[in-house]
């Protein structure tokens, strides 16, 4: 017997990080240097208000390069979420790539997860129940 996961699959509006919704300010490693971009929460809450899902995607090559472990990434993007539900808007979910081809073992690999390649999108699309028609992506890089 086959059983049909009934949820509909919902498009998504996929953010990156650094530039797009927090200031780029190079390798964001500190809770106190989050700083919101104009209109990203007002931009947030359009989004969730339309039933998309908002999905931060993110390349974090400071942890191929050896400038901090990913806990300091997980540590950011909790801080960021919780920065956001104060605001009253939320991101379905948070992905990221830690590796950078010229970084350091184990990390310097060439993946399917950094941007502009598609797995984060593809995780989220899994994990989340997405559909890629009327998806889009947002960020301030093509990478």
């Amino acid at each position: 017997m086959i059983v049909k996961n009934k949820q509909r699959k919902r498009p998504a509006v996929f953010l990156d990080r650094d530039g797009t919704i927090c200031k780029e300010i190079g390798y964001l490693s500190r809770v106190e240097d989050i700083v919101l971009l104009p209109g990203s929460v007002e931009a947030i809450r359009k989004i969730n208000q339309s039933g998309a899902a908002a999905v931060l995607i993110s390349n974090q090559s400071g942890v191929a390069r050896g400038f901090f472990p990913e806990t300091v990434v997980q540590t950011i993007n909790r801080a960021l979420a919780e920065t956001l539900a104060k605001e009253g808007v939320h991101l379905e979910g948070m992905y990221y790539c830690p590796h950078h081809p010229d970084g350091k073992p184990p990390y310097n690999i060439v993946c399917n997860c950094r941007k502009p390649a598609p797995g984060q999108i593809y995780r989220a699309m899994d994990e989340l129940n997405l559909t890629l028609a009327g998806s889009v992506v947002i960020g301030d890089k093509w990478s």
